[in-house]
């Protein structure tokens, strides 16, 4: 089994899944999870290139979220759209990344991925609040490379 396959359990997904579904009931943000092994680039730059082939800079309001995973290199990054960019004060994520690097140094993954998306969804609602005509733009699914 490679490291992505090993790096959650079904019943894990799920419950990443269903910590996505809860996020976004308050927000019109989207958020979305990936996880693949490692890269061969920045893990930025990667979660760019990531976010772009998922169409999530296809939102409406732009106002995409992605979580980014590379088991190997054991990093991780938050890549936001830039409708959140304008809307949102500098360092924005910056407790959100405090709480998933928590939860992974101590080998709680999915607990850190949880965590993180529903303080995402949280953070989110404040500048993006769901509304009557909201659509689920985006698979809530987990995405790996």
């Amino acid at each position: 089994m490679s490291y992505v396959e090993e790096f959650l359990t079904a019943e894990e997904e799920g419950e990443i899944v269903n910590a996505i579904l809860e996020a976004e009931k308050n927000t019109s943000g989207e958020i979305r999870v990936h996880i693949e092994a490692t890269t061969k680039i920045d893990h930025f730059s990667r979660a760019q290139q990531v976010f772009h082939f998922l169409k999530m800079d296809n939102t409406k309001d732009e106002n995409g979220v992605l979580l980014y995973v590379a088991v190997e290199d054991k990093k991780f990054v938050i890549y936001g759209d830039s409708g959140i960019d304008r809307a949102v004060p500098r360092g924005f994520w910056d407790g959100t990344k405090d709480v998933i690097s928590s939860h992974f140094k101590q080998g709680k993954f999915k607990q850190g991925i949880v965590e993180g998306v529903l303080m995402a969804g949280k953070e989110l609602q404040a500048h993006f609040p769901w509304d009557q005509t909201d659509t689920n733009e985006l698979s809530d699914a987990i995405s790996k490379g």
